[in-house]
């Protein structure tokens, strides 16, 4: 049995569950989530709580059950707390502004930067080089978030561009053959 299939859910006050034959609807006052049950999965819900069973025994059902408890997982948590994802901005000059639903970097490139904020995802710069990427679905965070990271990912050896905070990067040497210096 799968060790993080077999664990129940916690369903907290404030959030419905609906289940479907392919998938399950979360909904809070924050928004609603849809979460995929994958063949041979089954769910139900027992109380407050929502167990995943599976059929059979094979490869691809083991996979899927820890995988639909982990999505569903996911789904509670984005809506009682939501995700948040962190990036800062190094470099000189390079800065990051919100205007209504776009999102402004300036990164040393001949024009800035625009990027459309896409629905169910708020975006905010608290100083002109932190971004704070928030959201219910954690996979939209992270890919939003990946996104603006790719505009200017951090050079290696100098380190400027976007960087998620914490994110621990290895400055490399000169490069052999450069003249100057």
């Amino acid at each position: 049995m799968s060790r993080v299939g077999k664990k129940p859910v916690i369903i907290p006050e404030g959030v419905k569950v609906a289940i479907f034959p392919d998938h399950l609807e979360f909904e809070s006052s924050k928004g609603k989530v849809i979460s995929p049950i994958y063949p041979g999965i089954k769910a139900r819900l027992d109380g407050s709580k929502l167990i995943f069973e599976r059929e059979n025994d094979s490869r691809q059902v083991r996979a899927f059950h820890g995988l639909c408890r982990t999505l569903a997982n996911n789904a509670i948590v984005g809506l009682t707390q939501g995700f948040v994802k962190q990036l800062e901005i190094s470099g000189v000059g390079y800065r990051a502004r919100v205007d209504k639903n776009i999102l402004e970097l300036s990164l040393g490139y001949a024009r800035p930067v625009q990027y459309q904020i896409p629905e169910g995802i708020e975006i905010t710069v608290e100083k002109q080089t932190l971004i704070t990427v928030r959201g219910i679905d954690k996979q939209k965070v992270g890919q939003v978030a990946q996104k603006i990271r790719s505009f200017r990912p951090p050079d290696p050896y100098t380190l400027k561009g976007i960087r998620y905070v914490g994110e621990r990067l290895i400055r490399k040497e000169r490069r052999a053959g450069v003249g100057g210096a």
